[in-house]
């Protein structure tokens, strides 16, 4: 989840939000930018499919917005494309799995999940302060790193109050791995042989954001794609008691009786319920078979879209202006869940 909002619902509506008609705020430039981008990027991966066609996209947002520059004007359909359509793309995506699946390899990924989380605050911890980084901003990269990125960062930021400069830096650092995970990690998993189940419990379990774990996932095999999406969105979950967590640790730490305003309407991600109503609707039967080709195309192409959505949101200059002590605690927590996560799936027998 790369949203850097709070994640609603993805079929909720706000009269306050940019509209696919309004002059002001449009969607359009910005949906048909990264349409755009996204149709070439979908030709170049039946091309190339070794690499992929999100790989295209998020390569080809990034030269783009480097190169040539995002206006203004496109932001709002850029934002909406990789938070929205990401979102619908995964409950698409519920359609192709059975709720049987959903909820076996779910089960199977929690004790990897715990242990990834585990490392992720506690290496952030150590490593932050070797390298003499503030407690909040220690915590935003744990959280990030250990839950689902930029909406995680988003979900804890009106708990612990950080400063504003501290939440850039985070979302800075998350988003770059998340770049790099995308381009990466299908790599490294056929160089160490994963298996398709091993590579989606190990993206799904060591990847920050939805949208890379989905990208990686599906570019190394649909089966492994399959496998990361329920990884991810069990892990995504976990935002729920790592907010309640930090609430008490506030009220305890700041010795006060009123505590942070936090609701379980604001912080739950709502797409992954919808994404269980779909594998719900798959498993009765009633979706006829030669539909569900078409939803799998769909969401595919839709998660193509939101990728060149990251990719336009990308600055390079901006993420190298944070300074290289929050990159290397990124990097730091990133290659710490990434291996505990292989060790764990190792000694069980899950690669």
């Amino acid at each position: 989840m790369l949203a850097y909002n709070t994640v609603n619902s993805p079929l909720a509506s706000s009269s306050s939000k940019p509209g696919l008609f309004r002059k002001k705020n449009s969607l359009i430039p910005g949906l048909l930018l990264t349409l755009g981008i996204a149709i070439i990027a979908w030709f170049a991966g039946k091309q190339f499919p070794v690499i992929g066609g999100p790989v295209f996209g998020i390569v080809l947002g990034i030269i783009y917005s480097n190169a040539l520059g995002v206006r203004t004007v496109m932001q709002p359909g850029i934002t909406f494309t990789s938070k929205k359509i990401l979102q619908w793309s995964v409950i698409l995506l519920g359609f192709g799995l059975s709720f049987e699946q959903i909820v076996s390899t779910g089960g199977e990924s929690l004790a990897v999940t715990f242990v990834t989380v585990s490392v992720a605050f506690i290496s952030a911890l150590l490593l932050g302060k070797i390298l003499g980084i503030h407690g909040k901003l220690r915590t935003l990269i744990g959280v990030g790193t250990a839950i689902c990125g930029g909406s995680a960062i988003a979900a804890i930021t009106p708990i612990i109050k950080p400063e504003d400069h501290e939440t850039a830096y985070a979302i800075s650092t998350i988003f770059l791995f998340n770049v790099i995970a995308v381009l990466l990690f299908p790599a490294l998993g056929h160089m160490l042989q994963l298996s398709d189940y091993g590579f989606g419990l190990w993206a799904g379990a060591a990847i920050n954001d939805t949208s890379s774990v989905v990208a990686a996932g599906y570019a190394y095999s649909q089966q492994a794609g399959d496998y990361a999406t329920i990884v991810k969105l069990t892990r995504a979950t976990l935002i729920i008691p790592i907010c309640l967590f930090l609430v008490f640790l506030e009220v305890w730490r700041q010795k006060k009786n009123d505590m942070p305003q936090v609701t379980l309407v604001k912080i739950f991600p709502w797409f992954i319920l919808w994404f269980l109503v779909a594998s719900g609707i798959r498993s009765t039967g009633l979706l006829p078979e030669a539909l569900l080709p078409w939803l799998s195309g769909a969401a595919k192409f839709m998660i193509i879209m939101a990728l060149s959505a990251i990719g336009l949101s990308t600055n390079l200059r901006k993420i190298a202006s944070t300074g290289i002590r929050p990159i290397l605690l990124g990097l730091g927590v990133w290659i710490a869940v990434a291996l505990s996560a292989l060790l764990v799936q190792y000694g069980m027998g899950q690669l």
